[in-house]
C-alpha cells in the first residue's frame, strides 16, 4: 500500500474548515481515500449502505476488475489457473500466495487427505437433525461443532494453528457436505479414501454405496475440481466479509467459517445457482420459453431471469466462459443433450446471447446458470448445489481470515451509523401511555 503524492481535500459549504485526507495507491485498481481519521477531525462519518465503495481491508489475495470481466487469484487469472492447476493446487496457491512446486504439491496434497475424515462422534450428531434439514442448516452446526473437537489448534496468534486449521477446514468440509446429502437420503456414510484426489473422493463419498463398487468418472471429477476452483474465492463479498467480521473480534476459525456457511446460505448470495435451476423447471419447456421472456421484459410482471447478469461483472462473468465449456463437456459425456431440462436451458442461453433486449443490457448467462446445470448433471440435487459453493468458498475464506488475523492494521469491525430515530424522550407512567 502506497501512500499517494496527491490528497483528497473534503470541504463544507457552511465555512467549517477544509480536511485533507491521504490518498493509497493499490497494486492494481481503484485509490482508496483513508477517512480514518474523519471523525476525529470532523465529527462527522461517512454514509455508506452496503459498503458499496468502502475498502475495509487492503488485501494481495484476489482482484476483480468487473467492467473488465478480470478475475484474479494472487495475480493469475482464472481462466489460466481452471485450465491448468487443479483445486488443491489453486488452495495452496490462496494460502501462500505461490503455487507449490512439484514436492510442495505432493506434501500439501498428503496433508490435506490425511486430514478428510471426521472424530467419529460427528456422526452422532446427524442424529439430532431431521431427514429434511436443508443441508445449510446442517453444516452450519457441523462446522461450528468443529471446534468442540480440536481444542489443539484454537489458538488463532500461533501461525502453525492457524495453518493446520486451514488443512482441517479445507480437508473435512466435502466430508460433512457428503455427509449431510447422504443422512437426507438415508443412506450410510461413507468414510473418506486416501487413495483418491480431493474431487473424485467427494465423489465417491457422495455416491458410492457399500452394495457396490463407484467407478470414477475423469471428465465428471474435473468438472468438479472446475467448480471449486472458479468459486475458490471473489474478494470482499458478504461472505467473506461475514467471515473477516467474526474473525475480527477473535472468534476461533471454526465459528468463523460457520459463520459464512450462514451468510452464503442467502439466495442473494450462494443460492443464486439453486434459483437458476429452480427458475428452469417453472418455465417446463422449450415452448414456454418465448412467453416467458416476454415476462421478464414486462417490468410490472414480477418475473425476473436467474442466472444472468452480476452485480460485479459489468460486461461478462470470466468464470461463465470456463463454466459453459464444462456445462458441455458433461452434458455430452453423460448423453443428456436430448434430457428436457438441459435441452431447455440451452435454448435460454441461445436466446439470451442474441437478443437485443438482454445483449443491450449486458445480461449474459453467469457462473450461477452454468454451475447449476453442471451439478444437476452430476446428480447433486439442488438443495446442495449452496453446500458445494460452501465446500469451494471456505478456501477463500481461509484465506482472508488467516491475512486479516497477520494484519497489523485490523482492528475490531464496528461499522457506524445514521440514527433516524427518536431523540431523548422520558418514559411515561403507565397510566399515560
Amino acid at each position: 500500500m502506497n501512500i499517494s503524492d496527491t490528497k483528497a481535500t473534503l470541504s463544507f459549504s457552511d465555512g467549517s474548515p477544509s480536511v485533507d485526507m491521504p490518498i493509497y495507491k493499490g497494486t492494481i485498481g481503484p485509490d482508496v481515500i483513508d477517512i480514518r481519521k474523519l471523525y476525529g477531525q470532523t465529527g462527522k462519518f461517512t454514509y455508506d449502505p452496503g459498503f458499496m465503495s468502502t475498502a475495509s481491508c487492503n488485501s494481495s489475495i484476489t482482484y476483480i476488475d468487473g467492467d473488465k470481466g478480470e478475475l484474479l487469484y494472487r495475480g493469475y487469472p482464472i481462466e489460466q489457473l481452471a485450465v491448468n492447476c487443479d483445486f488443491l493446487e489453486t488452495c495452496y496457491l490462496l494460502l501462500n500466495g505461490e503455487l507449490p512446486n512439484a514436492a510442495q504439491k505432493a506434501k500439501f496434497d498428503e496433508t490435506v487427505t490425511r486430514h478428510t475424515m471426521v472424530h467419529e462422534q460427528m456422526n452422532f450428531f446427524f442424529r439430532g437433525f431431521r431427514r429434511d434439514a436443508h443441508p445449510m442448516s446442517v453444516l452450519v452446526g457441523t462446522v461450528g461443532a468443529l471446534a468442540s473437537f480440536y481444542h489443539d489448534s484454537l489458538d488463532i496468534n500461533d501461525p502453525k494453528q492457524r495453518e493446520i486449521s486451514a488443512i482441517r477446514l479445507i480437508a473435512k468440509l466435502p466430508t460433512l457436505v457428503a455427509m449431510a446429502y447422504k443422512y437426507s437420503i438415508g443412506q450410510p456414510f461413507m468414510y473418506p479414501r486416501n487413495d483418491l484426489s480431493y474431487s473424485a473422493n467427494f465423489m465417491h463419498m457422495m455416491f458410492a454405496n457399500p452394495c457396490e463398487e463407484y467407478k470414477v468418472n475423469d471428465v465428471l471429477v474435473r468438472a468438479l475440481d472446475r467448480i471449486l476452483i472458479l468459486h475458490a474465492d471473489h474478494e470482499q463479498n458478504a461472505s467473506t466479509s461475514t467471515v473477516r467480521l467474526a474473525g475480527s473480534s477473535g472468534a476461533n476459525p471454526f465459528a468463523c467459517i460457520a459463520a459464512g456457511i450462514a451468510c452464503l446460505w442467502g439466495p442473494a448470495h450462494g443460492g443464486a445457482n439453486e434459483a437458476a435451476l429452480t427458475m428452469l423447471k417453472e418455465i417446463g419447456s422449450v415452448e414456454n420459453i418465448p412467453a416467458f421472456i416476454e415476462k421478464v421484459k414486462d417490468k410490472n410482471s414480477g418475473v425476473k431471469l436467474m442466472g444472468f447478469g452480476h452485480r460485479v461483472y459489468k460486461n461478462f462473468d470470466p468464470r461463465a466462459k470456463l463454466m459453459r465449456e464444462t456445462c458441455h463437456e458433461v452434458l455430452n459425456e453423460l448423453g443428456l443433450q436430448d434430457d428436457p431440462l438441459f435441452k431447455l436451458a440451452m435454448e435460454l442461453e441461445k436466446i439470451a446471447l442474441n437478443d437485443e433486449y438482454f445483449v443491450s443490457r449486458k445480461l449474459y448467462p453467469n457462473v450461477d446458470f452454468y454451475s447449476g446445470i453442471v451439478q444437476s448433471a452430476l446428480g447433486i440435487p439442488v438443495s446442495l448445489f449452496t453446500g458445494i459453493f460452501a465446500m469451494a468458498r471456505t478456501i477463500g475464506w481461509i484465506a482472508q481470515w488467516n491475512e486479516m488475523i497477520a494484519d497489523p492494521e485490523q482492528k475490531i469491525g464496528r461499522p457506524r451509523q445514521l440514527f433516524v430515530g427518536s431523540p431523548v424522550r422520558d418514559v411515561p407512567s403507565i397510566d399515560k401511555r
